[in-house]
């Protein structure tokens, strides 16, 4: 009987320790938890204006025009906060390289229409091309408007119209009303430059005439 009351005893203990082990946290848990932990901080929302302005600062619509000075073609300095100031339509359009064969149908089509456009909107042309060239560009074409320099491409950058980090520019166009960018047009060929711009000019002209 004394042997049995101790065999009872050995089997509790044995099962009080099982349940003892059983009961400890598995060490799967506290790497699970680490995982999850990760997976959050890596999926963590980020706002898309603050990613944009943290990368490129490229300006986008309803952004206002930088506060940069530029050099015309007459080495002449230009604000572009004064040209916003001065004018409630602005457009300027950027062209890779000064009296290429795109780049001259673009210019000569805003030249072909400036009457019409200057009713309403300032036309300033835009590449990184040298005060010297800009000059001989417009002299050639006998262009009515400024050619803005910007070797830097500074405010190219900014209108998001680089074609690689470090050189050259893409065709497009961006219209600002009130000192804020309205129209962004990125990538375009020469002819429809001309013909969109104009027709986004006309339609705000338009829409200001009726208020």
């Amino acid at each position: 009987m004394v042997e049995a009351l101790r065999r009872s005893t050995r089997i509790a203990a044995s099962k009080r320790l099982l349940e003892d082990e059983e009961s400890v946290t598995p060490p799967e848990v506290p790497k699970k938890k680490g995982k999850t932990a990760a997976k959050l901080k890596v999926s963590e929302p980020i706002s898309p204006r603050a990613g944009r302005s943290t990368a490129t600062n490229e300006l986008e619509v309803g952004d206002p025009i930088p506060d940069l000075n530029l050099l015309n073609e007459e080495n002449v300095p230009i604000s572009l906060k004064e040209i916003a100031k001065e004018n409630k339509i602005v457009l300027f359009f950027v062209y890779p390289r000064a009296s290429t064969p795109g780049c001259t149908r673009q210019a000569c089509g805003f030249r072909d229409n400036y009457e019409d456009l200057k009713k309403h909107a300032a036309v300033f042309g835009l590449s990184s091309d040298s005060v010297t060239s800009q000059k001989k560009f417009q002299t050639k074409q006998n262009l009515p408007y400024h050619l803005l320099s910007d070797p830097k491409r500074e405010f190219i950058g900014l209108l998001g119209a680089k074609k690689t980090p470090l050189s050259g520019s893409v065709r497009s166009h961006f219209v600002f009303v009130d000192g804020e960018l309205k129209f962004k047009r990125v990538k375009i060929s020469p002819e429809v430059s001309v013909s969109d711009a104009k027709k986004e000019i006309l339609e705000i002209a338009e829409k200001f005439g009726k208020e």
